[in-house]
């Protein structure tokens, strides 16, 4: 086994993927944040702000999806573990200079284990809802920059990207 999978935590002692044991660690608060964009076509974004789409009002159900998404990660990302979620917070803001909605989700929980894979679902879940209620009008919508921005608690400590994404 090389020496970077000795550092992967996923992997057992014979290369094999596994679930980490957490049940040793301290139960801390843990918060994480992650942001995405879509961009559109102008007119598109001024269908999603007046909620004038066919489907209906695209920010509150984005906003519901993106919190669904995040309390099922361990359902989607098979070495995830469950984690009982304390607080979601989705924000979508539409920003008529992309054209487009910046995305921005922030998890929160008091557990053995860090909530960046629910953040980062629930903002990749938010931009594909918005997807699937605007794609009627404008395929052509591009989902990007799904990026950890910051992670506290835990062992680790507190995280923030610093890259200029």
């Amino acid at each position: 086994m090389s020496e970077q999978q000795n550092q992967l935590t996923h992997l057992d002692a014979t290369g094999r993927a596994s679930m980490v044991d957490v049940g040793d660690k301290e139960v801390t608060s843990r918060r994480a944040v992650a942001t995405g964009t879509i961009t559109m076509k102008a007119a598109t974004l001024a269908l999603l702000e007046a909620n004038e789409l066919k489907k209906g009002d695209a920010f509150a159900v984005a906003r519901i999806a993106a919190i669904q998404a995040a309390k099922r990660t361990s359902d989607l990302i098979p070495l995830c573990h469950p984690l009982p979620l304390t607080h979601v917070d989705v924000s979508l803001i539409a920003d008529s200079s992309l054209p487009g909605v910046r995305i921005s989700v922030s998890c929160r929980v008091s557990g053995k284990t860090g909530v960046e894979m629910e953040a980062l679902t629930a903002a990749s879940v938010a931009a594909l809802t918005i997807y699937d209620m605007a794609k009627g009008v404008d395929r052509s919508m591009v989902i990007s920059d799904i990026v950890l921005r910051e992670k506290t608690g835990g062992k680790s400590g507190d995280w923030a990207n610093s890259d200029n994404h």
